[in-house]
């Protein structure tokens, strides 16, 4: 009978250490994929353009206020409000009446002195002969010839009298300086003007091409500056792009022209100007604009995507690095200012660096953690036990 049970005996102590040997390498299993699994990605270097956005207003490209040279009635105006003129386009018609008279006078008193200087020029070319053979004074030949210089004189003052009463005669016809939109009429016809007047009959706008104004802290000018000579960063390209009011980006590209070389004293700032092709007149003087435009390219830019970075207590960044044997390293670094998704970091990283992007939520210093490039697919964050235990369910 105890020869029977013997073999039963042995067969139970042998499952029981099958059985007991199974659970504890379970059991050391899922210790060991208990660790989260996290996507790290390997920071490096490279050219980011330090893009700068700045408020700024329009500028007409040039403006001419239409102001008369000569006083008088305004008879007409020859124009269409806000509508498009060209250089040398009649605007106003002033009464010409007077001035038409005092060119004929002044034509009138020019071909009496040229008749004159004709007279006196005949007298002292005749006196001439006489005076070399002696048959009249040498003094009246003198005179003779003065008089004839005198004349000749005289016929230049009219002839600048006459150009000056036609010069007159032209300026009753108001013209445009330049070419443009222009905009309502300040005077009406009937109304009285003069040469000295304050006030502008109208006001002209060349708005193609078109400026554009900018402010720029004096401070953050002298910075990029410093940081272009000392060789940190080389300078941008003098594209600039625009963002409306309504927050519509503008179809074409512009060019920096030039900055200013004082700093104005209330505000500290720098005006910078930029010139924009304007054809279809969308942008008008005065209106606010964003400019947005590089003022340098930082060649050794280190990028970290912004899900990666977290704030602590005080405000300062910070992110998870992968660590020696597969620990979680905290890690503080200093960021300035984001591109598209990723933050620029100036420092507390350096190329090389393992930087966790996914899984970080739960993460503490000197946690275990099975870190996989971001890129590979996965499921970031949960742990495998969890999914030991919903399969065990």
């Amino acid at each position: 009978m105890l020869e029977k049970r013997t073999p039963l005996l042995a067969g139970a102590l042998c499952a029981v250490t099958l059985l007991l040997s199974a659970c504890a390498g379970e059991e050391k299993g899922g210790r060991d994929r208990g660790a989260p699994e996290v996507g790290f990605v390997t920071v490096t270097t490279q050219a980011v353009p330090v893009t700068t956005e700045l408020g700024g207003r329009t500028v007409a490209f040039e403006t001419s206020e239409v102001r008369p040279q000569v006083g008088g009635l305004i008879r007409r105006r020859l124009f269409t409000e806000g509508g498009f003129v060209r250089a040398g386009q009649p605007l106003y018609q002033i009464d010409a009446s007077l001035f038409q008279a005092a060119a004929d006078q002044a034509a009138a008193n020019l071909a009496s002195a040229r008749a004159s200087a004709q007279a006196a020029d005949e007298r002292a070319r005749r006196f001439e002969p006489l005076a070399k053979m002696q048959a009249i004074a040498e003094q009246d030949y003198t005179d003779a010839v003065a008089q004839a210089r005198v004349a000749r004189a005289v016929v230049a003052q009219n002839a600048a009298a006459l150009e000056t009463a036609r010069i007159n005669l032209r300026y009753a016809t108001i013209t445009a300086p330049i070419s443009g939109r222009i905009g309502r009429s300040l005077a009406t016809p009937g109304a009285l003007v003069s040469a000295s007047q304050a006030t502008p009959l109208a006001v002209i706008q060349r708005t193609d091409p078109i400026y554009v104004d900018m402010q720029q802290s004096s401070a953050e000018l002298t910075t990029l500056r410093q940081a272009i000579a000392a060789g940190g960063i080389t300078a941008g390209g003098a594209s600039v792009r625009l963002r409306l009011e309504d927050g519509s980006a503008y179809g074409f590209a512009g060019t920096v022209e030039f900055s200013e070389a004082t700093v104005n004293e209330a505000t500290g700032t720098v005006t910078l100007r930029a010139r924009f092709p304007n054809p279809k007149g969308l942008l008008l003087p005065g209106m606010f604009v964003t400019a947005m435009f590089e003022q340098a390219v930082d060649p050794t830019a280190i990028l970290v995507s912004q899900q990666a970075v977290q704030r602590d207590f005080d405000g300062s960044a910070i992110v998870y690095l992968v660590g020696k044997d597969n620990k979680a390293v905290r890690r503080k670094i200093e960021t300035t200012r984001t591109v598209g998704g990723s933050w620029i970091v100036t420092g507390g990283l350096r190329a090389g660096d393992r930087v966790i992007t996914q899984g970080v939520g739960n993460l503490r210093d000197g946690a275990d953690i099975r870190p996989v490039p971001a890129s590979n697919p996965q499921r970031v964050g949960a742990p495998a036990a969890a999914k030991t235990a919903e399969k065990s369910k």
